[in-house]
């Protein structure tokens, strides 16, 4: 069998991600990877920015890819080969990144998901928040902004917190609103952060108790899967539901879509080289 080499770009609300493959059978060596904000950037530019950076990472040209797969809002990507829905490609990358994930919770800038999945990363159930929901990255973003804290300070001073204040709205506007109460009542930063990591953990579990995972491991992946108090108020969560699984993140959480995508093209190719090898043989 022959080596093909696929792309799979993953284009989220927040930012857009691309990684590179070769592939042979089930054998997957990953070779590069790119992730770049958007931050009022065109998308479609930026995929073509992240595409021409992994084959120049990997010392390749255009002509040496067999297949570019796309997931999340990359369906407009015009030089992609394939487009694949992002709960198949979250839950296949997830499983490439940790093979004993039975669960992938996608937190991602605008709404959060429970997958419940098998060895192979096919999606058996899942549930998702609703829109207005806030647990996602941009409420999260949205509050940073306000208490006047860094993105990437977020985890680190959540894990700090002694007294957690609990948000109890489900809206995103109402719980805002709560966050500004709170401030105005001198609650101090670290335990505003850890409540907003509370509540968004609390319908997580919710989400994952819905898929029916009872056990093993669920793998945070999308943008928030890095934030360390955001994994940890989930661990805690599990411990007071009285849910026996494991949850962890992984350092390339947030390439799991792409990752997937990928994967998934490596798949769809080799299908369609079967099947012009049986038309040529007929």
């Amino acid at each position: 069998m022959n080596d093909t080499i696929t792309v799979g770009i993953d284009i989220g609300s927040g930012a857009v991600k691309t990684v590179l493959f070769r592939n042979n059978g089930d054998h997957h060596e990953w070779l590069a990877k790119r992730s770049e904000r958007i931050r009022r950037r065109d998308p479609m530019t930026l995929a073509r920015e992240g595409y021409e950076g992994v084959l120049a990472d990997a010392g390749l040209g255009e002509d040496a890819v067999d297949y570019i797969a796309t997931t999340g809002e990359g369906e407009n990507v015009k030089f992609a080969t394939g487009h694949f829905y992002s709960m198949t490609t979250h839950a296949r990358g997830g499983v490439f990144l940790d093979p004993e994930a039975r669960a992938v919770v996608d937190i991602g800038a605008l709404n959060g998901r429970a997958i419940s999945v098998d060895e192979r990363g096919k999606v058996l159930q899942y549930k998702m928040t609703s829109q207005c929901a806030s647990g996602s990255g941009q409420f999260l973003e949205n509050i940073a902004r306000y208490l006047g804290v860094a993105v990437e300070e977020i985890g680190p001073l959540s894990c700090t917190s002694q007294d957690p204040e609990k948000v109890s709205s489900i809206c995103a506007v109402l719980a805002e609103t709560d966050v500004i109460n709170m401030v105005s009542r001198g609650i101090a930063t670290p335990d505003i952060l850890k409540g907003i990591h509370l509540s968004m953990a609390s319908r997580i579990v919710k989400l994952l108790k819905v898929t029916g995972v009872k056990q093993g491991v669920a793998l945070l992946t999308g943008g928030l899967a890095l934030d360390t108090g955001l994994l940890a108020a989930i661990q805690e969560e599990m411990v007071n539901e009285k849910v026996k699984v494991t949850a962890r993140s992984h350092p390339d959480s947030i390439h799991a879509g792409a990752i997937g995508a990928a994967l998934w093209g490596a798949y769809r190719h080799a299908k369609l080289q079967q099947l012009e090898s049986a038309a040529v043989a007929a």
